[in-house]
């Protein structure tokens, strides 16, 4: 008797293929938030200083933001799976080293090493989607658990580290990781750049360099400008190597035979428009993250467990309306429906700055409501880059989107730091700090109504 394999249908490898999509997504932007909680834990069992404890957090984001756009262009050249997969292998076998680490030392080179995976997978699963009929439904599966992530990371961070060990908050990462490895193995097929003539195989090493200088330079004064002091030489350096850096980038590819990035889509109203809104969303919603978690134990007395449950809505709504987004987006346009989401994200920011001591989970909900169902809303901008762009460009510009939304968190916090420092009180530079976001917010909705078709 002959046993025969009944062939996988593409209906279902597709389905397979947006779900490593989603959870390549979630994992990575996962160790943005999640270790934050467990840092008191970390530093008491390490018995370690605060300022190698911060390297623990920010290590990861440095690598993350600054090998990116890299990360997508060796996608383009060597196959958008196979980089896939050496990133997500390099995640996962990091993530163990992290939650089996005994000292402060290969914990920081652990996450570093996280980082670099992570650059490596993000933009080459965006790339993965470009030129699929189902390319919108996987963007916005992409974005939606990104931002499900951002919202669950310090609940989860919080629930390990206090039930189990500060190790879980990285261990959680080995069978995902794994998981999603046998996943991408399976159902996403190779595909790669096909370059003009004489440029096959071809990487731009000095432009990839020189991105590399600029984006880690840049990532390192937003993280430590305020810690170290905007005027010390360590930050002076850092942004002196940020100007220089992009600088010597645009220069050298200009002039490049096999350019890193062409600068010719951004001479694109969609690709263009898509990327400041992306910036514009991200400096707003990343400053509420990070500051109203604090507002709502340091003012409104929340405890750590329900300051986390808070974002429980945001994220629930954005998993619930993301699959409703493309129905919007055929009756109203990429446009109009981004710009919708974005006004209503502002509209939640100034729900949330009128905050104040005494108010409860009546007024705060409402305001969380309107920033996940908004943010969903969002979903097109990544679809509309990948789609301003030849297909042999898509791993690069699923970097340059990529970083946009990494770069544009880090000066979110960092922006909404120096009102809320500079401010009389928390409470009144928090509420002034999220106003500011709020109009940085509607101006990305007015460039995403004028630029996205």
């Amino acid at each position: 008797m002959t046993l025969t394999v009944a062939p996988v249908q593409p209906a279902t490898r597709s389905r397979l293929l947006l779900t490593v999509v989603g959870l390549a997504g979630f994992v990575t932007t996962l160790d943005n938030t999640v270790v934050t909680v467990a840092l008191p834990s970390i530093q008491r069992d390490l018995h370690t200083r605060l300022s190698a404890l911060e390297w623990v957090a920010t290590g990861y984001i440095l690598m993350f933001a600054g090998l990116m756009i890299a990360g997508g262009r060796l996608a383009d050249v060597y196959g958008r799976r196979k980089v896939l997969l050496i990133g997500l292998t390099i995640f996962t076998g990091a993530s163990l080293g992290a939650g089996l680490a005994t000292s402060i030392e290969p914990l920081v080179a652990a996450r570093l090493a996280q980082g670099v995976g992570a650059a490596l997978i993000l933009p080459a699963t965006l790339a993965v989607l470009a030129g699929r009929p189902d390319r919108s439904l996987g963007v916005a599966i992409w974005m939606a658990s990104g931002a499900g992530a951002l919202a669950l990371g310090p609940v989860l961070g919080g629930y390990l580290s206090e039930h189990t060990h500060w190790s879980w908050v990285f261990l959680i990462n080995v069978p995902m990781g794994a998981a999603v490895i046998a996943l991408a193995t399976f159902a996403i097929p190779e595909t790669r750049a096909e370059p003009p003539a004489g440029q096959r195989g071809q990487v731009d090493v000095p432009g990839l360099l020189a991105s590399v200088v600029f984006l880690a330079s840049g990532t390192f004064a937003l993280i430590h400008g305020g810690e170290y002091g905007w005027g010390s030489p360590p930050i002076l350096i850092a942004v002196a190597g940020c100007v220089g850096g992009g600088l010597l980038f645009l220069v050298l590819e200009r002039g490049a035979r096999a350019p890193m990035v062409e600068l010719g889509p951004f001479a694109g109203r969609s690709f263009t428009g898509g990327v400041l809104a992306q910036v514009l969303w991200g400096l707003g919603v990343n400053g509420v993250f990070f500051y109203t978690a604090l507002f709502l134990q340091g003012v409104l007395g929340f405890t750590p467990t329900a300051s986390g449950m808070a974002f429980v809505p945001l994220a629930l709504l954005v998993v619930v309306v993301t699959p409703l987004v493309p129905v919007v987006e055929r009756r109203l346009g990429s446009g109009r429906t981004v710009a919708c989401g974005l006004v209503l994200v502002a509209g939640g920011m100034v729900g949330a700055a009128f905050l104040e001591a005494g108010d409860g989970w009546g007024r705060l909900v409402p305001a969380v409501c309107a920033i996940g169902v908004g943010s969903a809303l969002t979903m097109p901008l990544g679809s509309a880059v990948l789609g301003a762009v030849p297909e042999s460009r898509a791993g690069v510009a699923g970097g340059i989107f990529s970083v946009s939304r990494e770069i544009s968190g880090l000066f979110g916090i960092a922006a909404i730091g120096v009102i809320v420092h500079e401010a009389g009180s928390f409470s009144q530079g928090y509420a002034l700090g999220l106003l500011v976001a709020a109009a940085l917010v509607l101006l990305g909705a007015l460039i995403a109504l004028l630029t996205l078709p």
